[in-house]
């Protein structure tokens, strides 16, 4: 994230791009195929500024430097993750940080099935034993 915090106007001038998807007080989105064309870009021997530049950005409101460290962060996704590291959300609560586009196999989730089953099994044999020792406790007094 930028340190720079951004006004309506910037925000606004920002969301005409087509390469943002999204622009915040604090933060930019950019489209998943423009990190690619960028890290391609890059690769080829262009600056970061240069591949902002022409792609449409103004460096006066994103700053000097924000290009050099969106590339720094895409190159080492790309490195990863391939060019599928930009259409997968890696982060939040729960994120492995691996690519679940595989779907699973009968046999996974049953796999997964039964392992729930037993687990909730267990955890009601654990339940009704509580029950009968909290019984057996009023019982007693």
């Amino acid at each position: 994230m930028s340190k720079n915090i951004y006004t309506e106007f910037q925000i606004k001038e920002l969301e005409k791009n087509p390469n943002i998807i999204n622009a915040s007080e604090r933060s930019i989105s950019y489209n998943p195929e423009f990190k690619t064309k960028a890290i391609k870009a890059y690769k080829k021997g262009k600056s970061p500024s240069q591949i902002f530049i022409e792609h449409g950005f103004n460096l006066e409101i994103i700053g000097k430097e924000q290009p050099k460290r969106c590339l720094q962060r895409w190159r080492d996704t790309f490195e990863k993750f391939g060019e599928d590291g930009f259409l997968t959300e890696r982060r939040g609560k729960g994120s492995t940080g691996r690519l679940s586009s595989k779907p699973q196999t009968v046999e996974d989730q049953l796999r997964k099935a039964e392992a729930r089953i037993q687990f909730l099994e267990a955890e009601n044999d654990f339940l009704k034993k509580l029950e009968e020792l909290e019984r057996r406790a009023v019982k007693k007094k």
